[in-house]
């Protein structure tokens, strides 16, 4: 991440802490802002990051599989909702139906870290993993679902400890619910599974 600063992370850190009535030379204290531009550099390490780039090589699909989707279920990821920096943490099932071309497993999760680790949205997680696996690989179909657990909603305001928020991103072939449905219910079987 080149355009991340570190010493102003640190001072803004330092700054919040007196702006609510802490000393931030306090010994349990002093060390904080390092710690938080530590944390920031990890959480924010998505910024400017291509996404698209994160799929690396790709390879032909062998005859008879571009019809048939591929799902990685369970891919666990954490972010940072932009409206009050504070983690959330899922899961996110991707599926693609390839065109030509297919991609190494990882690199699905490897989509997924990239953008989780920078300031967002859920729905706009799942919508831009979504459009990286169509362009990125051609697909002929995506279908996202993200599930997480909201820190700023479990522990500021309403509280509720143990809600989740579950949204959905399709493109091309899976915008269908029919066509999805095969893929909800493999989805659904993994929540039953743990």
């Amino acid at each position: 991440m080149s355009s991340f600063d570190r010493a102003r992370i640190e001072a803004a850190v330092s700054e919040i802490l007196a702006a609510i009535g802490e000393d931030p030379a306090r010994e349990g204290l002093v060390r904080t802002p390092s710690r938080v531009a530590d944390a920031y550099a990890e959480f924010f390490g998505g910024v400017g990051v291509d996404a698209i780039e994160q799929l690396g090589e790709t390879f032909p699909a062998p005859e008879g599989v571009t019809g048939e989707p591929v799902l990685v279920r369970d891919i666990e990821f954490r972010s940072v909702c932009e409206h009050h920096l504070l983690p959330f943490t899922g899961v996110a099932h991707v599926a693609y139906v390839p065109s030509d071309r297919l991609v190494g497993l990882g690199r699905v999760a490897a989509v997924v870290d990239a953008l989780a680790a920078r300031p967002q949205l859920q729905e706009r997680l799942g919508d831009e993993i979504a459009d990286a696996i169509e362009r990125g690989l051609d697909a002929r179909g995506v279908l996202v679902v993200l599930d997480a657990r909201h820190d700023c909603v479990r522990t500021r305001g309403p509280r509720q400890v143990n809600s989740s928020t579950v949204t959905v991103s399709s493109r091309g072939t899976l915008t269908q619910p029919a066509d999805r449905a095969e893929l909800m219910t493999m989805i659904g079987a993994a929540r039953e599974e743990h």
